[in-house]
């Protein structure tokens, strides 16, 4: 999932933004408002984290203009103003949910989870299941037939963006826009070096691989052994 944090004090943004990868989200870091609208209208993000107060344009500005543009993208409003006012200015404004500064991370990741879960795309259930794998995605863990699966919080990433679009074929972009942050190089071959690592931890020895390639096209979960 690629997560658009806004945030313009440098420490809050660099913490919220280390703690979310390591919760097996890509982020973009945005410190003022300008900046923020901007990715809103270039990039197809999951979930954005918006703080009200930014230098430019406020973050009220960013959702309203968000939504007046027609994005549907999950919006989670971080304040510091705890009066009923600033907080319906937030929903109003097109926000989705609304936390007030400071806040227990739990909370934040909880709030971030129940967003895409009923965001735009299909619904995101706790439990994934294609064939003998099993993610929890509230855990952020996976199994196969009751094994835990040691996966890197990349490799989880990858694999539940595959889940969510189970027998779908999804080409590289479409992966590095949803699992990967900015600072990911088209011409590097990261992706398919991640794939391999996936189907040595989740296929069995001697069966078909879960994870198929569809040449010049992308890849595939798949559980279907036709």
């Amino acid at each position: 999932m690629r997560v658009l944090l806004v945030e313009d004090e440098p420490a809050a943004a660099q913490m919220l933004a280390k703690g979310l990868r390591e919760h097996a989200y890509a982020v973009d870091v945005s410190a003022d408002g300008d900046d923020a609208a901007f990715r809103l209208a270039t990039t197809d993000y999951d979930a954005v984290i918006l703080d009200v107060m930014l230098p430019h344009r406020s973050g009220l500005t960013v959702a309203r203009e968000a939504r007046s543009a027609g994005l549907a993208v999950p919006i989670l409003m971080l304040t510091a103003r705890d009066a009923i006012e600033s907080r319906i200015a937030g929903l109003d404004s097109g926000a989705d949910d609304y936390l007030t500064k400071p806040f227990d991370f739990g909370e934040l990741l909880a709030r971030l989870r129940a967003l895409i879960r009923r965001g735009v795309r299909a619904p995101l259930p706790e439990l994934l299941r294609v064939g003998p794998l099993e993610l929890n995605t509230r855990a952020r863990q996976v199994t196969r037939e009751g094994q835990l699966l040691p996966l890197t919080t990349r490799e989880y990433a990858l694999l539940e963006f595959l889940a969510r679009r189970v027998g779908q074929v999804v080409g590289r972009a479409e992966i590095a826009e949803h699992v990967w942050d900015e600072g990911y190089d088209p011409m590097s071959n990261v992706i398919d070096v991640y794939i391999q690592r996936l189907r040595r931890k989740i296929d069995a020895p001697a069966h078909e691989s879960l994870i198929r390639t569809r040449r010049g096209e992308g890849y595939a979960l798949s559980a279907d052994r036709s």
